[in-house]
């Protein structure tokens, strides 16, 4: 008996008619190089060993004798092999498979290797859906641990407010953001059972001391503010993630808002512009005064006072410096959004570094300028390296008279039959004392107050400014 495989260089056998192998050992596949015999019409490769496929070359001879009988051969066999007479030639291979011949098992509609791969494929997908869904599952389960309120606070003065953080920390979406600012952005929310609150979700950095009784102490303080010119802390919740102060709404915005906005003509009379002045003061005042301790608001500017529907002003965003670093005093303070913004900020805090009542005045003086000029802090008109309260002294005291022309600096857009001249140059004078360079020289918020609701002559002020 002859061992081995059928040599695969069988295909130069070109003038080969009959091949008789049978009744021998051989081994390994069927060369597909005998489809290339075009002479043969016998092939009798029966009762060996041979393995794998029927080659679908042996479809192309014209065979008058085909034996492949009792071999170990598995597979499709090709269509080619229809011919009944066959059968019997294909007997003895119990891995072949056909739809053709009665005898044999019919073929599954995918061969093996393919069954093997669609079950490798189904395990890795059952694996990964399993993996994603155990991803999941963890996913919610620290979402839900990081939104759960680690602390909550409600002020007890409206009863009628009520708050749910999951409904709070749903509505924080970017189309309903109306503000950023240094400590945070502030969200326009509707709450389900009808009110309108404004919700700021503060940065990041605000957890960065991790001092939560600190911050629960000075929310429960900010929250036991009480003034009509202060706007109202309703409610405050702390998460692994996040910390958000709910305050009500106010319909017009802030200040800044309504003077460089495209609501600027709604600031077109001198009294509505004269009746903020007073109520902003009237709020830094409380602040200062009747506070215990006294709160130093720290980012005093024209989009930290807000208009209620009203027009009523309203002080936002006071202490709010003392909860993004309970930890540092302030002599250790650095020069950021939290020390005030850029225009606003007193002079002496770049040699001191430190915020006291008197960098609030400064601040608001500014912010005076701003109702009276309609114009930035840092307007670009100007002029290089200067602000507004350096263009508005270089104006006033340019001529040899007290007052230069207040229509050089006067906001064009405001109505001039509603201008009481008198009042105007009081509130000038005002805040020219307000940002005096030296912080001794500024006059108290209280004081500030007494000064605009008093009838004092706008000369009278005047004495009290130390023109530097």
């Amino acid at each position: 008996m002859i061992e081995g495989e059928i040599p695969s260089h069988v295909e130069s056998w070109n003038e080969l008619a009959e091949l008789n192998l049978s009744f021998n050992r051989f081994s390994g596949e069927i060369p597909s190089s005998l489809g290339r015999l075009q002479v043969l019409n016998s092939l009798d490769l029966a009762r060996n060993m041979l393995t794998g496929e029927i080659p679908t070359s042996l479809i192309n001879l014209k065979l008058n004798y085909f034996n492949l009988s009792y071999n170990r051969l598995h597979g499709r066999v090709p269509t080619g092999f229809r011919n009944k007479l066959f059968y019997s030639s294909l007997m003895g291979n119990p891995g072949l498979c056909s739809s053709d011949f009665e005898g044999l098992p019919s073929c599954p509609k995918f061969s093996r290797a393919t069954l093997y791969l669609l079950g490798i494929i189904t395990s890795c997908a059952f694996l990964l859906l399993v993996s994603l869904l155990c991803i999941c599952i963890r996913t919610k389960q620290s979402t839900a641990k990081r939104r759960r309120p680690i602390f909550s606070w409600s002020n007890t003065a409206f009863p009628q407010a009520r708050f749910q953080e999951t409904e709070l920390l749903d509505s924080l979406t970017d189309e309903k953001i109306i503000a950023t600012g240094g400590s945070g952005r502030v969200f326009r929310v509707h709450l389900k059972q009808g009110q309108l609150v404004a919700v700021k979700k503060l940065w990041e950095d605000s957890r960065r001391s991790d001092s939560g009784d600190v911050f629960k102490a000075e929310v429960e303080a900010l929250g036991r503010v009480r003034h009509r010119n202060i706007v109202k802390l309703l409610h405050c919740c702390v998460g692994e993630d996040y910390r958000i102060l709910v305050y009500e709404y106010m319909e017009n915005g802030s200040l800044g808002d309504v003077l460089y906005g495209e609501n600027g003509g709604l600031l077109l009379d001198w009294g509505r512009r004269f009746d903020i002045a007073v109520g902003g003061a009237q709020g830094l005042a409380y602040l200062h005064h009747d506070c215990m301790p006294p709160i130093i608001h720290r980012d005093v500017k024209s989009n930290n006072i807000l208009l209620d529907s009203d027009f009523l002003p309203k002080v936002a965003d006071f202490g709010l410096a003392k909860i993004f670093t309970p930890d540092i005093p302030d002599s250790e303070q650095l020069m950021s959004n939290i020390a005030g913004s850029c225009g606003y900020i007193a002079p002496e805090y770049a040699y001191t570094l430190k915020i006291t009542e008197k960098s609030d005045v400064y601040s608001f003086g500014v912010v005076l300028l701003e109702l009276l000029c309609g114009r930035r802090p840092n307007d670009e008109y100007f002029g290089e390296n200067k602000d507004i309260v350096q263009w508005v002294k270089g104006i006033l005291f340019s001529s040899e008279q007290q007052w230069g022309d207040l229509d050089d600096i006067l906001d064009p857009r405001m109505n001039q039959s509603t201008c009481d001249y008198e009042e105007i140059k009081k509130v000038f004078d005002v805040a020219l004392l307000c940002t005096s360079v030296s912080p001794h020289d500024r006059p108290s918020m209280r004081r500030v107050v007494e000064l605009l609701k008093s009838k004092t002559k706008s000369h009278s002020i005047s004495n009290e400014i130390a023109i530097e």
